[in-house]
């Protein structure tokens, strides 16, 4: 079951619930973090602490080592310039890998065994001879190359070489006890590197121009080889080349074949003989079109470009116009207007066979074009057909001059390369240098102790950090009321704080006689009852005066009130509460009856009543009327609870109808029954008190109720949690209360915060 679906008597507003689910402001989380801090300061304190004096003791212990520094630079660009910028082993530019590499290099063994060598590093005890006293080893017994090893290895474990941003300046850095000796390694370092690169290029050199030389003597050979053989084959083949001049106007010159060139022109001669077939074409077409008019118009005439043509149409025209204006001044009848028209038809007849013969001198035109390019054409196929024949012989002669043009290539690189390789021997330059010498360091590179003690620091407050967030989260108590509000939902209607015995000499004698202060016998009343009336202006009565607030406000229009005080476990002040509870209301006014019916353990009435004889168990079994069982003390009604031979059926009693009917009697008495009931725990029986009682108010212990015990029990008591008002903290430290409580949290549940 979950607790969200029972609804209590007093639950939670929502206001009170959107503010325990959303997510909490800045201020919030700077209060709540501060308030962790104030809980747990003693384990940041202690944790940290430890780990500084560790950090003292590591900076005690570990002697001084000293670091120098060598500033190496790899410089391609001086090599380039005396060699003339030829294309060598070691002059192209350097890129990243290439830097890197020259890193790798630096770390390599075998500058760090010419260090060693070059310095006599064997016989430096801080590097040969350390082993010695800490196993025992004398280094004296030992070999020349074990001693050397072993000098290699704290050489390799002391140095560190890295670039300097993305430059080509590397960093040779060399750690040692003795800050001289850190600066003369790390500049034998560098030396020894410089050292290295003149040696491989001089060893590469030499191994290069051998290599070349007879390689060249292969390639002679096959370069005569491959000349000969394209000779013979053009010479067997009858293949010629003709020299062509560059188009460029220079003095290059290629080579191409006879028939390359005869096919070339016979391509455009064809090309151009198309061109006129289709002009003449396109002639011979356009008169026709013209033919087929009766007069052509202006725009075709010009198009013709023919005088004749043109006056002929002009004199057609004029004609047209003459007969027109005698057709209209004589009639078309007239023997002038048919006369004209005879002429026109002459000239209609005359311009039709201009037509004619322009016609068949462009379709003889066209005849002869198609003939030239037919005759290219036949022409063309003859060579195609011949050349293919040449062309079968010259694939032959292309595989022979590729492999002539590629051994000459490589011969001639092969030469110059051996060239190069010669010039390099006499050049013992390297692209490296040293451009800043170390020099002895004046102070201590490691341990540094800002270092050690600043990490000693953080390490020593993320540990506390890490203890101090476990033991918040396996904290399984209620501490604060947030905690209250988010484990069961309810209300926290008081704060009770932890005390001491109440101040009994602030009240005058008669009060402390009336509310039967005085009469309680020595040793046997709880100390804090009647604290809330003993002195009402502190926290702990303002707490008991907001439970009655809580109490008039939920039980409002009723005329009596029943209120059961309950809580998860024995000792977690219940009784406490329920007293001091009745005796604060009794004191302003009220009737009030206090009922001790906590039957495993009357803790008030072993206080209130120590001599009484009879109680709520007589009153129920009808052994005793109610009003001899009834107790007056501190200003109120007190029904105590007796333990007897009636104690064993103490519990099923809680469940009986005589309870009922004594709680009915007692409601037309009392404005508040205040009834002390059992933990509900140990007595399960607590739950038929629901049927009795308006309202409950649960107690629970600070910092040692755990939230899963107390949530389990009321999941169990449904009809209990169901009348629920709310909770009241009790025993509280307010001191360490206020390190786990926000303090808006504390001002709206409790006004007297």
């Amino acid at each position: 079951m979950d607790i969200r679906t029972v609804v209590p008597a007093n639950p939670i507003d929502q206001a009170e619930r959107e503010d325990l689910d959303d997510a909490i402001s800045v201020s919030d989380l700077v209060e709540k973090i501060w308030g962790f801090f104030r809980r747990q300061y003693l384990v940041f304190l202690i944790v940290t602490a430890c780990a500084i004096g560790l950090g003292v003791a590591y900076l005690l212990t570990t002697p001084a080592r000293y670091t120098a520094h060598a500033m190496v630079l790899i410089d391609s660009s001086k090599l380039r310039v005396l060699q003339q910028q030829q294309t060598s082993f070691a002059d192209t530019p350097l890129d990243t890998t290439q830097v890197e590499t020259q890193v790798e290099v630096l770390k390599s063994d075998g500058v760090g065994m010419s260090v060693v060598k070059e310095m006599h590093l064997a016989e430096d005890a801080e590097f040969a001879g350390s082993g010695g006293r800490f196993w025992g080893t004398d280094s004296s017994t030992q070999s020349l190359e074990s001693r050397q090893s072993q000098a290699l290895d704290a050489v390799l474990r002391q140095r560190t070489i890295t670039r300097v941003g993305r430059t080509y300046v590397l960093d040779v850095a060399f750690t040692s006890l003795r800050p001289d000796r850190a600066a003369e390694i790390a500049n034998g370092i560098g030396e020894a590197y410089i050292v290295d690169q003149l040696e491989s290029k001089y060893q590469a050199t030499r191994r290069a121009s051998k290599w070349l030389q007879d390689r060249i003597a292969e390639l002679r050979e096959q370069v005569s080889a491959v000349d000969r053989a394209v000779l013979d084959y053009k010479e067997k083949n009858k293949i010629v080349d003709i020299a062509i001049a560059s188009s460029s106007g220079g003095a290059n010159t290629s080579t191409r074949s006879l028939e390359e060139q005869q096919l070339g022109e016979i391509t455009s001669q064809l090309s151009t003989a198309r061109g006129t077939s289709a002009e003449a074409k396109a002639r011979l077409d356009r008169i026709q079109d013209i033919l087929k008019m009766d007069i052509p118009d202006a725009s075709v005439v010009d198009s013709l470009k023919s005088e004749i043509v043109i006056r002929l149409r002009n004199q057609y025209l004029d004609l047209a116009q003459r007969e027109g204006i005698l057709s209209q001044r004589y009639g078309s009848d007239h023997q002038a207007a048919i006369n004209v028209r005879a002429q026109m038809e002459q000239v209609r007849q005359s311009i039709t066979d201009e037509l004619r013969r322009i016609a068949e001198s462009n379709k003889s035109d066209y005849e002869i074009a198609v003939a030239r390019e037919q005759s290219l054409k036949n022409k063309l196929a003859d060579m195609v057909s011949d050349a293919r024949l040449t062309n079968r012989e010259r694939i032959g002669l292309r595989e022979l001059e590729s492999n002539a043009q590629a051994i000459h290539a490589i011969y001639d690189s092969f030469l110059q390369r051996y060239m190069e390789a010669i010039q390099q021997q006499s050049f013992p330059i390297t692209e490296s240098r040293v451009i800043s010498a170390a020099t002895a360091p004046k102070q201590k590179s490691s341990p540094r102790t800002s270092v050690v003690l600043g990490a000693a620091t953080v390490l020593g407050l993320a540990l506390s950090l890490v203890i101090a967030g476990l033991r918040e989260a396996l904290d399984p108590v209620f501490r604060s009321t947030r905690q209250v509000r988010e484990t069961l939902q309810v209300k926290c209607l008081a704060v009770v704080p932890l005390l001491d015995a109440p101040p009994r000499s602030r009240l005058p004698a008669p009060l402390r006689r009336y509310i039967g202060l005085d009469a309680v016998p020595p040793g046997g009343a709880d100390p804090l009852l009647g604290r809330a009336v003993l002195d009402p202006s502190s926290l702990f009565a303002s707490a008991f005066r907001s439970i009655k607030v809580a109490v008039d406000v939920s039980t409002a229009g009723r005329r009596s009130r029943v209120v059961g005080v309950i809580s998860t476990l024995p000792d977690e002040g219940k009784s406490t509460i329920a007293s001091n509870f009745a005796e604060l209301i009794a004191h302003v006014g009220k009737k009030v009856i206090l009922v001790d019916g906590d039957l495993p353990n009357p803790t008030i009435s072993r206080a209130m009543a120590p001599d009484a004889a009879n109680g709520l168990l007589e009153v129920l079994a009808g052994e005793v009327a109610l009003h001899d069982a009834l107790r007056t003390a501190r200003g109120l009604d007190f029904l105590p609870t007796i333990l007897g031979s009636r104690s064993a059926q103490g519990s099923e009693l809680l469940s009986s109808e005589a309870l009922k009917m004594l709680i009915e009697r007692l409601r037309e008495t009392y404005d508040y029954i205040i009834i002390d009931l059992p933990p509900l725990g140990p007595v399960a029986e607590v739950r038929a008190t629901a049927g009795i009682v308006d309202t409950y108010v649960q107690v629970i212990e600070w910092g040692r109720s755990r939230k899963n015990t107390v949530r389990q029990q009321l999941l169990g008591a449904p009809e209990i949690y169901e009348r629920l008002l709310g909770v009241v903290l009790n025993k509280v430290d307010l001191r360490e209360f206020g390190r786990h409580e926000m303090l808006d949290d504390v001002a709206s549940s409790h006004g007297y915060y």
